[in-house]
């Protein structure tokens, strides 16, 4: 029984929640391609056309293989991602792919790109530390990092995975005709100049800032967990040496 409880967590219940949910918009957005417009009708306000979703269709599809990266990462490589780490990833893909896409919160909830990309940036930050702290404590791995180091590492780990998601947005708008990057309009008319960079340099920004949140946060909790270390150890020697 009580390993039964202990594989039945929260990081799980959400991945299958999430995978349902996936798997339901696919068949959704497969129906809703047929059946809607081509193009926007003059005489009606803004409704979602068939490019729509068929973006709505490629997230969902990808949504379901990246899912399954934590999974693949442990089996590969031995790495034990935490289940706070899964249900975090788990919850952002929900928020991102389903809630932003499929349910156009993207359009509908104000800010709600710098709210995701403000608690990815946070999570991949959070990602990073755990990576190369889980690597810093495995005695098989020839590897002792500072606290300030790994810190950094995180910090440029979750701003790679950003630019990384800027690029996959500039490639599915000009594959598919979309406007992921808010380039222009929703009527189409494009931006010029500054205006036409600016969700993407606020996207990076953001990500910025929730990284440098989690990162700092670690940073503190790493130096005082060495700094405790230190001074259990040189308690130990000073005991095994009395004057």
């Amino acid at each position: 029984m009580g390993k039964m409880d202990k594989k039945w967590n929260w990081s799980k219940i959400i991945g299958i929640l999430l995978f349902l949910t996936l798997v339901g918009s696919i068949v959704y957005v497969t129906v809703m391609i047929f059946t809607a417009p081509s193009v926007v009708p003059e005489d009606e306000p803004y409704t979602k056309v068939k490019s729509d979703y068929y973006l709505s269709l490629v997230q969902c599809m990808l949504g379901l293989v990246v899912m399954f990266l934590p999974s693949f990462f442990q089996r590969k490589f031995s790495i034990e991602v935490p289940n706070y780490m899964r249900s975090m990833y788990f919850i952002f893909l929900y928020c991102a792919i389903y809630l932003g896409e499929v349910r156009d919160f993207f359009y509908v909830v104000p800010h709600w790109d710098i709210y995701l990309h403000t608690f990815s940036g946070a999570m991949l930050g959070a990602l990073g530390f755990s990576l190369v702290s889980i690597l810093n404590e495995e005695k098989t791995v020839p590897m002792q990092l500072s606290p300030g180091f790994v810190a950094f590492f995180a910090f440029c780990f979750a701003l790679a995975c950003g630019a990384v998601w800027e690029i996959y947005e500039f490639v599915m708008d000009g594959a598919l005709g979309m406007n992921m990057q808010k380039f222009a309009t929703e009527q189409g008319v494009q931006f010029v100049g500054h205006e036409a960079i600016r969700d993407t340099m606020e996207d990076l920004m953001v990500d910025a800032g929730g990284a440098l949140i989690v990162c700092i946060a670690g940073l503190l909790f790493l130096s005082s967990k060495r700094r405790k270390k230190r001074d259990r150890k040189s308690t130990r020697q000073n005991s095994s040496h009395p004057q």
